[in-house]
Parts: C-alpha cells; structure tokens; sequence
C-alpha cells in the first residue's frame, strides 16, 4: 500500500508536470516564461503559409479577413501550456515586449473579439485544436522581425480555454523570397499606441509619405479622445500634414524627442 501512495505522489509530482513533449526546443527568439511546459512542437516544414492581418471569419465555407502576408517558406511552431499563476495574456505580453526590443515591427494586433473567432484561429490558421478558447479571452499578433532578419515573421497567439488552461502559440515563418514592403493596418498602431505609449518611425526622416501619412491619422481617428507629442526633424511638416487629414489640432504639439525619424507619444 505504501508503494501505491509512492507512485501516486511521483506522477503528479512538478517535475512530471514541467516535462516537455519529447524533441521539442523552445525559439531562440522569444524567451519561455518560467514553468511553462511545450505541449505541441513542429519543427521546420517547408511550406506556403497565409497570415491574416485582419478579424477572421467564414462565409459560405470560406476563410475571409481583410488583408494577408502570404509567402512561401519555413515554418517552425511551439506551444506552450502556462503555470496556473500566469494568463495567457501575461505571457503574450511579454513575448510581444521582448520582440520589440528587437526592434520588431508590428503588423497586425487584435485582443479578444476584435480578431474573431477562436475556433478558426485554432483550427484553420494554426492548425492545433488546443489553441480553441474563449473568444473574449483570445490575442493574436503578426511580427516581422528587423534587418538582416526581415524577411522572417513571427505570429504569436494566446488563448485561455474554458476548463481555464492558457497557451501561448508562437510561430516562426523564414520566408524563400525577399518579403517586400509590409505595412501595418491602423488599428494595430493606434493598439501599439495605447499599450506601449509611442510609436516611433526610424524610416520616416523626410517629409510626409502619402501611405504612412494615411495609416497615422487614420489610427489616431480611430480614438478622438487621445492627444499626442511629435518629435522628429520634420515633425511640424507632419503635424500639418496630420491636421489636413482630419486630426485636430488641439490633439497633437510638439515633443522634444531626439531621434533621426518621426516619433508620436502619447500625452497622459
């Protein structure tokens, strides 16, 4: 009888729980969050791979959202079940947090509804039933990483389920072909906005760019209530040019960050 209470103890004991699935390896890019385990691990497949960067939805058997990064390429993906201690929103967040300061750029971002539904994300874009959870409860983000590394992506999603276990889906995408120019929608500025408190612009050293100047002040009217500084050398060049696209004047003034590009912070 006592050896019974011995095995019981030893198969529920931390170290069985923390044990990754066998040949699995975490991403040199994204740090693992402590006590998380890899439930689901698929190394490089060479493949042709679409990431939405828009709310997904089906419609008459088919996949739609507004816009997509489609490449060929190679694909590497892990997942990781996280300790009871942290959301999966805790751990989105500190992927997303260490990627920026790789000075990746975000190209599409959406928490909760805003992206969909959970089920399409979990079976027809990641194709891994655990990532199907709680719509409210769900965040998606499309990264590409910065040069010489950019024509590589990384998709992160989190997902907390009902039974209240949380995943967090990280994927790495080294594309054949040089990837292009990638721009990112103005929904996920404004998100990057509100959650990290500036945006900052390297490339824009110039005078306004007709389709950066319409991707900005199409994010900052997506939320007339923010006000914001601008810095940069040409940033008066921009503020006007930011007024003649329908932001109001009293929203924006002029910041003293030193910097070689644009760079808008939020005013508190």
């Amino acid at each position: 009888m006592r050896s019974f209470r011995l095995l019981v103890v030893c198969c529920f004991s931390p170290l069985a729980f923390a044990a990754d699935i066998p040949g699995s390896q975490d991403l040199p890019i994204v740090p693992r969050m402590t006590d998380a385990q890899i439930v689901d691990y698929r190394p490089a497949t060479e493949l042709e791979r679409i990431y939405p960067l828009g709310s997904i939805r089906k419609i008459s058997g088919q996949l739609r959202f507004d816009g997509q990064v489609s490449a060929r390429g190679n694909a590497t993906s892990v997942t990781y079940e996280l300790p009871p201690e942290h959301s999966s929103l805790d751990a989105f967040t500190a992927a997303r947090e260490s990627l920026q300061k790789q000075d990746a750029q975000l190209l599409f971002w959406c928490q909760a509804r805003d992206c969909g539904e959970s089920s399409l994300w979990a079976n027809d874009v990641f194709g891994n039933a655990k990532l199907y959870g709680a719509d409210d409860r769900q965040a998606y983000l499309l990264l590409r990483l910065a040069a010489p590394r950019d024509n590589t992506l990384v998709a992160l999603y989190s997902i907390t389920r009902g039974n209240r276990k949380a995943y967090l889906h990280v994927e790495q995408f080294d594309a054949a072909a040089p990837l292009g120019d990638l721009l990112p929608t103005s929904a996920t500025l404004l998100r990057e906005l509100k959650s990290t408190g500036e945006l900052d612009f390297p490339q824009l050293t110039g005078d306004p760019d007709e389709t950066w100047l319409r991707l900005i002040s199409r994010g900052l009217n997506l939320d007339t209530t923010l006000r914001v500084s601008i810095s940069g050398p040409k940033a008066e060049t921009w503020r006007q040019a930011l007024i003649g696209q329908g932001v109001r004047t009293a929203r924006m003034e002029a910041g003293s960050v030193e910097g070689s590009g644009l760079h808008l912070e939020l005013l508190r």
